[in-house]
């Protein structure tokens, strides 16, 4: 398979990694953006939420301190998210792994190997 991926990766997160490597031992090529290092724009944000088919808020990881002290208990629009999403990008639920016109978010990291079935 020579087909490339693209997968927002942190490096840091045990699933991320792990979504990785199953791709890897799938023989998949992997297009690995370090989206903390080189954050997407939102423009780019909103491409990716109409792969995966999510209102922006679905992607949101909800334990970041900047979502405790910034947007807990607050009601956004999709626009407003994608606004959140892009000016902190530690919000962004991971990984991400898009193939052509699908996306899926890789928790369990099992989930990625639907975009191969």
């Amino acid at each position: 398979m020579t087909e490339s991926v693209r997968v927002y990766h942190n490096a840091r997160c045990s699933k991320s990694r792990s979504a990785c490597q199953l791709l890897e031992e799938k023989g998949v090529q992997l297009d690995v953006v370090e989206y903390l290092k080189n954050p997407p724009s939102r423009d780019e944000l909103a491409d990716v939420l109409a792969k995966l088919g999510l209102p922006a808020e679905a992607i949101v990881r909800k334990g970041e301190d900047i979502y405790k002290s910034d947007y807990k208990g607050r009601s956004l629009s999709n626009d407003e998210w994608l606004d959140a999403l892009a000016a902190h990008p530690i919000l962004i639920e991971r990984p991400i792994v898009v193939r052509g016109d699908r996306a899926v978010v890789g928790r369990p990291p099992e989930k990625v190997l639907e975009l191969f079935a």
